[in-house]
């Protein structure tokens, strides 16, 4: 073999193991966001239950102005939408219609709690058995394209946003909102 062909190999090695730790290194990340998105929507949950244990059962229904959810429709919202986005997203299971199964108006604070509670129960194992070659794969959603990664950061911040609506309509209340716990 000549001296050009056995650089020409051992470039080709050096190539392959650089593509080799390259793939090993994006896999590490990909479990690593899947990680840090479990532990935040557990941390989620923790200090969503803890808000929607604070209102008195007597005032679930309380809302700031007549065009807002009320303090237990917000409940049910995020357990809704939790389900929707992580079956149709993430695992890309068909969807439970929860809108039909769940009338927030005939719920008690129990059930409101155990139903959003259990939203973030299953909105937990999608993201954990989520295929980490699937990320990248994307769904048509309002008028543009979402990747499953887009989806794990929207499951954030929706039920970020609503969460926060229940800290207002606790202090409207003038009952004190749990201590923050998040990340």
């Amino acid at each position: 073999m000549s001296i050009f062909a056995r650089i020409q190999f051992k470039i080709m090695k050096l190539l392959v193991f650089l593509l080799l730790v390259s793939v090993q290194s994006m896999a590490q990340d990909q479990k690593l966001l899947i990680q840090s998105h479990a532990v935040k929507l557990k941390n989620a949950k923790e200090y969503t239950l803890k808000v929607a244990e604070l209102m008195p059962e007597s005032m679930y229904d309380f809302k700031p102005v007549a065009d807002e959810m009320s303090f237990k429709e917000q409940i049910i919202h995020i357990g809704k939408n939790l389900y929707w986005l992580s079956s149709t997203f993430i695992t890309e299971a068909p969807y439970l219609n929860a809108n039909q199964l769940v009338i927030a108006k005939d719920m008690t604070k129990v059930q409101a709690i155990d139903f959003v509670s259990g939203a973030y129960e299953f909105a937990g194992q999608a993201i954990m058995n989520v295929r980490l070659e699937s990320l990248s794969k994307e769904f048509p959603f309002s008028g543009r394209k979402l990747n499953k990664v887009q989806f794990l950061n929207l499951i954030q911040d929706h039920q970020t946003h609503h969460r926060a609506q229940l800290i207002v309509y606790l202090r409207l209340n003038m009952l004190n909102p749990p201590n923050y716990t998040g990340w």
